[in-house]
């Protein structure tokens, strides 16, 4: 279930959460109404994606 040590996460996995950490840090430093108002929920999802792909070997 988990890996011993952290493996590389599959391409889909990576583009998700920094797709979404980018939105987030967009939201943070310019005001665009969506981003803006989500932007730390947008870099924490970022963040857990990018965790989770290199926790399980399968993700």
């Amino acid at each position: 279930m988990f890996a011993k040590r952290p493996s590389a996460p599959k391409k889909i996995t990576w583009i998700i959460g920094l797709v979404c950490g980018i939105a987030g840090m967009i939201g943070h430093y310019a005001t665009v109404k969506y981003l803006t108002e989500n932007n730390y929920i947008l870099l924490l999802v970022g963040f857990l994606v990018l965790a989770v792909g290199t926790t399980f070997r399968e993700a």
